[in-house]
């Protein structure tokens, strides 16, 4: 069985979202989801406007993903790619080259963004709208 493994806040979920898990799946047989943590979020001075739990449960909802775990650090990644035997890190590609010390571990892949969409740049859109 070959193990994915995948990291994010997944907050307000988009097609850009579920396009990173249909993909980071397609490399595997299994894929694990390290979700951040609310406390997590906010020790990297960001706040998720979705609950940690209601992420989680959106997140099991779909195809795609096999596991749900809490990511609760930066450090962890390592400990689970051991502990859950991963084949593959993938991620998407605005985090290419920052978890390159992992290719110790396991393979890791960065994959290409969706244009046009991120949880940045809806929340933006959700600013400005409520200045009209």
């Amino acid at each position: 069985m070959t193990t994915i493994i995948t990291y994010g806040t997944f907050d307000l979920l988009h097609k850009g979202h579920i396009r990173l898990l249909q993909r980071a799946a397609a490399y595997g047989d299994r894929l694990i989801v390290g979700l951040s943590t609310d406390e997590f979020n906010a020790s990297k001075g960001k706040r998720a406007y979705t609950k940690f739990a209601d992420r989680k449960m959106m997140l099991e909802a779909i195809r795609y993903v096999d596991i749900v775990i809490p990511e609760e650090s930066w450090e962890q990644k390592a400990s689970d790619i051991k502990k859950f035997n991963v084949d593959a890190l993938v991620m998407g590609n605005d985090w290419a080259g920052q978890f390159d010390d992992l290719r110790k571990y396991t393979k890791v892949i960065y994959l290409p963004r969706t244009d046009g969409v991120s949880t940045t740049q809806i929340k933006n859109d959700l600013e400005h709208v409520d200045q009209e």
